[in-house]
């Protein structure tokens, strides 16, 4: 089986965010932590946003009334064979908070939830413990390919 293809566009809710972030966080990194985790061939948008857009999109979608690290939206999905489209946006304080607060670098922790976000992207969830395990598992194994160390330890 081919490597799946990824086309990965990342945007700036605003010139501060990218101006920050850009070089830390280049396209091509996350990209390669996207496709890390991709069963399938994809076309992803990632947005960075500050606390004020992630807190409106997690009410609006998850009835949820605060900021949260990641929100991921599935535009498109059907057989294995398809093309998965699906948004993945990053509020960049709330990652920032919890990195520090966990001890992780920036890129470790994007690169987490970047896998995170697409592992949901492609039906993954952790509504129940048994689900949480798997994904997690997944989550682990992944990052360790990528000489990331594990974020549950």
């Amino acid at each position: 089986m081919s490597s799946p293809q990824v086309s990965l566009e990342v945007q700036f809710a605003n010139p501060a965010l990218e101006k920050i972030w850009a070089e830390i966080l280049p396209s091509k990194k996350i990209r390669s932590w996207a496709k890390a985790a991709l069963k399938q061939d994809a076309q992803i948008v990632v947005r960075l946003v500050g606390l004020a857009e992630s807190k409106r999109l997690n009410f609006d979608y998850r009835q949820q009334n605060h900021a949260t690290n990641i929100l991921t939206f599935i535009l498109h999905e059907s057989d294995e064979t398809s093309t998965l489209m699906a948004d993945l946006v990053f509020c960049m304080p709330v990652i920032q908070r919890e990195a520090k607060k966990q001890d992780k670098t920036i890129q470790d922790h994007f690169a987490h939830l970047t896998i995170h976000g697409v592992l949901h992207a492609q039906g993954f969830d952790h509504e129940d413990e048994l689900d949480a395990q798997a994904m997690e598992s997944l989550e682990v194994a992944i990052l360790k390919r990528l000489k990331i160390k594990d974020p549950y330890a």
